[in-house]
């Protein structure tokens, strides 16, 4: 069966996840990470994406971008899989495939779900059971974002840069983001999201990314409920 084709038009945020294949890690020691986020940058930086969250678990990772060019997160994608493969493979004598299929992605809505899906990103640790707050995991961007700690991967988006008129502002007001806990519908909604391909937004949003892309964005009522996805 013909796969469908990616819809990431230009400007519009993108949520990514990156899993190891069978769910084994993909990182072995942080040098790995390391390797990983270089990579990463060489990618966004060639093919002009933006990046403005991230979290590297051992078995998956999870992106928050907003592409320039239409093209642009598969390419990034598709460079950052083929030469960390590479690095991997050789690093630990292994042969094969190392991620689970190509990367899964949605879209986000700007105005109602970006600082959600980051929060996601950054509570990622949390959920796992790893660390009891996210400033404690240090493969993640929420002591750029929260903290202020320099990163020359991340860019900012605007949603994040009107929460305050300085940069004290906004760390005030992000780290005032994480006090409340996300409610669980909404992180459904972004879980569901994208580990089904579909559209995290309002339903006007849906609709306006359903006609320009000529795809479905919504799931669609079957006899039988679909299979639960645990997902950090």
């Amino acid at each position: 069966m013909t796969r469908p084709r990616r819809y990431c038009p230009a400007g519009t945020p993108v949520h990514i996840i990156q899993r190891g294949n069978n769910r084994s890690d993909c990182f072995y020691e942080p040098v790995d990470k390391g390797r990983y986020f270089g990579i990463l940058k060489e990618a966004a930086d060639e093919l002009h994406v933006l990046v403005h969250a991230w979290v590297f678990m051992s078995n998956h990772v999870h992106l928050l971008v907003t592409p320039m060019y239409s093209d642009s997160t598969s390419k990034m994608m598709q460079h950052v899989d083929r030469e960390y493969v590479r690095y991997f493979n050789r690093k630990y004598s292994r042969t094969g495939t190392l991620w689970d299929g190509r990367f899964k992605s949605c879209l986000i809505q700007t105005e109602h779900y970006f600082l959600i899906c980051q929060r996601y990103i950054e509570l990622n640790p949390v959920r796992a059971g790893l660390v009891a707050h996210p400033a404690s995991f240090h493969w993640s961007t929420y002591n750029s974002n929260a903290l202020g700690v320099e990163s020359n991967l991340l860019s900012p988006h605007d949603v994040y840069l009107e929460l305050g008129k300085t940069k004290d502002e906004r760390l005030e007001a992000y780290q005032a983001l994480f006090r409340e806990a996300i409610p669980e519908d909404q992180i459904e909604k972004i879980r569901t999201g994208v580990n089904k391909g579909l559209v995290v937004g309002s339903k006007e949003f849906e609709k306006r990314i359903e006609i320009e892309s000529g795809q479905p964005t919504r799931l669609r009522k079957r006899g039988r409920k679909p299979r639960q996805v645990v997902e950090f």
